[in-house]
């Protein structure tokens, strides 16, 4: 029988993201050796049906249709929000006057005003906090990290990043709640937040940005196969150039019509003494050049994830045979629970997530008035 505490887990939202957080509580909990033995308490989602569902799915021990029961339930210490961004403060607050941890999914917020109330109140009851920018856990992006603090490919002098999907490609995709631009935005705000959470990540504050929006799909069917349309005031494409703090400069986009692309989280950084290349489309390579290597076979050099890359070893101790998105999630819950132990907050928590989103907000505001605008 463990000795370990017991942390209650309830999860509120059982689509996309809710399952894939289940799914990175459980890995975790077989894969680490965490500070808590964890116990997946209860789901939450609009119907009973649905909780339900997902709670025979997923191992949970109870479901309810009302979000706020998990509030008061003593046994549950964390409340992990997957809901569409609109929800996020509410809950978000909710959950941290009850003194419970908070996982939730990015962005944190629609608008950097309601990011820094749920930073203000997490700050002030002292629980810890994570958003779910996942892609930053992947063991080679520790290594890019690794190798650009080291100084091994020189000053950092750009970086261009991509996040692009095609999931809103075809144009009879019928308006939803990703369009509502109460939502806080588009393309930029549902997964440009993850490009920026890298070039934050891996290069540092960016202080300006230039942007436009562009609204390629200008209306959408009010429903799946119906005639009615409904105007579309989010953005499909956004792209912008940067200016980080410390003096280098960059791109990044943001789209969700880029027809054929599945998952391109891809990043470029350039240094005086080298540079790193890397896609998410095959997120267990990393692709390094140095200019001090021999001048005859000089060249980018491709790295296999391994169990030399921590902590890919957890997972499988042969290198190259890959890890996944949801074991990406693992890592980001074992970081989580580690912080709840007591050790340092995690790199992705509120006050992250708030700076994340006054470069998203910058952005759509430079996009309006066409000029620099200052972070």
């Amino acid at each position: 029988m463990s000795s370990k505490r017991k942390l209650g887990i309830g999860l509120i939202g059982t689509g996309f993201m809710g399952k894939a957080h289940a799914l990175g509580f459980t890995i975790a909990a077989r894969v680490f050796d965490l500070p808590f033995e964890l116990d997946l308490v209860s789901v939450a989602d609009v119907t009973v049906e649905s909780a339900e569902r997902a709670r025979g799915q997923l191992g949970f021990r109870k479901a309810t249709a009302d979000w706020r029961e998990l509030l008061t339930d003593p046994d549950i210490d964390i409340i992990d929000i997957t809901t569409p961004n609109l929800l996020h403060k509410e809950m978000a607050l909710a959950a941290i006057a009850h003194g419970k941890h908070v996982y939730c999914e990015k962005p944190l917020a629609p608008t950097v005003a309601e990011c820094r109330e749920m930073v203000e109140a997490a700050e002030k009851a002292g629980v810890v906090t994570q958003v779910g920018f996942n892609y930053l856990k992947n063991p080679l992006i520790f290594l890019a990290k690794d190798i650009i603090a080291s100084g091994e490919i020189g000053e950092i002098r750009s970086m261009r990043g991509i996040h692009a999907e095609d999931f809103m490609a075809d144009a009879q995709v019928p308006w939803g709640w990703r369009l509502n631009p109460a939502s806080g935005g588009g393309a930029l705000a549902d997964i440009g937040s993850h490009i920026i959470a890298s070039m934050r990540h891996l290069v540092g504050p960016i202080k300006q940005v230039l942007a436009e929006t562009i609204i390629q799909i200008p209306e959408r069917p009010v429903a799946a196969g119906s005639s009615e349309t409904r105007a579309v005031e989010v953005d499909d494409i956004t792209r912008a150039f940067v200016r980080f703090e410390n003096g280098a400069t960059g791109s990044f986009e943001a789209s969700w019509i880029a027809t054929g692309r599945k998952m391109q989280h891809d990043f470029e950084i350039y240094g005086s003494k080298g540079s790193i290349v890397f896609t998410q489309e095959r997120l267990n390579e990393i692709r390094l050049y140095k200019i001090g290597d021999d001048i005859r076979t000089r060249g980018f050099r491709t790295i296999w994830a391994g169990p030399e890359h921590p902590p890919y070893g957890a997972f499988c101790v042969a290198p190259g045979h890959q890890i996944g998105f949801n074991d990406l999630k693992a890592i980001e819950v074992k970081e989580f629970l580690d912080a709840i132990a007591g050790g340092k907050s995690p790199s992705t928590d509120f006050r992250e997530g708030y700076e994340v989103q006054k470069v998203l907000s910058a952005t759509y505001q430079s996009a309006k008035t066409n000029e620099w605008v200052r972070i």
